[in-house]
C-alpha cells in the first residue's frame, strides 16, 4: 500500500470520535482538527486540506448512527450538504 494512500473510513471515524470524546459533552471540534491529526506525518504541509471531504463524509456516517451531532451556527446540519464551517460534538445526553 502506498504511504500517501488516504486513511480508511474507519480510521477517520475513530479519530473524530477520539477528538469529540476528549473535548467532552457540550463542546465541539472543527473537522479540520481530525484532518490535521490524520495528516500529522507532515504537519507543515497543507495535506490535511485534501482529507476534508473524507472527514465530512465520515462525520455524516457517524451522525447517521447517532454518535455525533454536526452543527453550523448552533443548528444541526448535514455535513455533506452544509457549506462553510461546521462543528462536530457529542450528542446531548439525557438527564
Amino acid at each position: 500500500m502506498p504511504t500517501d494512500a488516504p486513511p480508511d473510513p474507519a480510521t477517520i471515524a475513530a479519530v473524530i470520535l477520539d477528538l469529540v470524546r476528549a473535548r467532552g459533552a457540550g463542546k465541539t471540534v472543527c473537522p479540520s482538527e481530525a484532518a490535521r491529526r490524520l495528516a500529522a506525518a507532515d504537519p507543515d504541509s497543507d495535506a490535511w486540506r485534501a482529507l476534508m471531504p473524507a472527514v465530512r463524509a465520515a462525520a455524516g456516517r457517524l451522525r447517521g448512527q447517532g454518535l455525533i451531532v454536526v452543527t453550523q451556527r448552533g443548528r444541526a446540519v448535514d455535513p455533506l450538504g452544509a457549506t462553510g464551517p461546521i462543528r462536530i460534538g457529542l450528542p446531548p445526553q439525557p438527564d
